[in-house]
């Protein structure tokens, strides 16, 4: 195994030496050679346990951050740049931020001035600088007190957005780009429609399956359902799909319909906005992909 580049050696007893490499411990012994797993006395070292406990901490660090750029985005709310500013050094955050599509907040018409990849952030004179790479591939600086971190349903032509970010060599650690998106039907349904059932049906051999699923993906689970919440004009949205699996995990379970509420009341598909639908879908769909199909388990 080769030594892992970049990474600061902590020596233990009996000549090892212990880093974090690619989100674990690594081990080397005195002979400078890296091994394939950390010896079981080396893990009973002092050392050790307080590596093991760093890597705990980044790791919850890690998903922390994340959560929270998936709620900026999930959102739809303006993100003050001195926020960015003051955790871009921090590495961690720079991996979720850096390479996001941001919007340039104007007072009376948000999104309505830049728009780029965002690559630095700064604070020099009172100041936030932001660094970006315009939609034309120009290198520029905006000055803001405010950003937005757009969902890809509110994206024009995200079909060319995507292919200008490949031809640029942008990789978002964040899926907002690759993000699965579903526009609202055309025509949109009559406003009796407060319900759809296209992934309705799905079998799931036990209920632990389907809750399993949506959890893994970061959906909520609450009475049956599984639940993404969703910030869009001024209003939370839940978006509820039927999974079962209420009562004993154990057994069969079947999914129903989705649908969505805004304080508890139902509310009509057509009087969706784009961020809501999409994400409803995308919860659904993720999960009734994970059904038990004829003669298989489940996926």
């Amino acid at each position: 195994m080769t030594e892992p580049t970049d990474s600061t050696w902590i020596q233990a007893p009996d000549g090892y030496a212990l880093t974090i490499a690619d989100g674990a411990i690594r081990a080397r012994n005195a002979k400078g050679k890296v091994l394939k797993s950390v010896p079981a006395k080396v893990k009973k070292t002092d050392e050790f346990l307080e590596l093991d406990n760093l890597l705990t901490w980044l790791q919850s660090h890690d998903a922390e951050c994340g959560s929270t750029v998936e709620t900026w985005l999930l959102r739809s709310l303006p993100v003050p740049t001195a926020v960015i500013a003051a955790v871009w050094p921090d590495e961690t955050w720079q991996s979720w931020l850096r390479d996001l599509i941001i919007q340039q907040v104007d007072g009376e018409d948000p999104g309505a001035e830049e728009t780029g990849f965002l690559r630095d952030a700064s604070a020099t004179d009172d100041q936030i600088h932001l660094g970006i790479v315009d939609l034309d591939g120009e290198t520029r600086t905006i000055v803001s007190d405010e950003i937005l971190i757009p969902h890809p349903a509110l994206l024009e032509d995200l079909a060319d957005l995507r292919e200008f970010a490949a031809d640029l060599g942008v990789e978002q650690r964040f899926d907002q780009l690759q993000r699965a998106v579903y526009e609202l039907p055309d025509p949109l349904p009559e406003p009796a429609v407060t319900k759809l059932d296209t992934w309705a049906n799905g079998r799931f051999e036990q209920g632990r399956f389907a809750t399993g699923r949506a959890q893994t993906a970061g959906f909520g689970i609450k009475g049956g359902f599984a639940v993404a919440r969703i910030h869009e004009a001024g209003r939370l949205v839940e978006a509820r799909y039927w999974i079962g699996a209420n009562e004993n995990p154990e057994v069969e379970t079947w999914t129903g319909e989705l649908q969505w509420e805004v304080d508890g009341e139902t509310v009509p598909v057509r009087e969706l906005g784009p961020v809501a639908y999409s994400e409803g879908v995308r919860m659904a769909t993720f999960i009734y992909a994970g059904r038990s199909v004829e003669g298989e388990g489940n996926e």
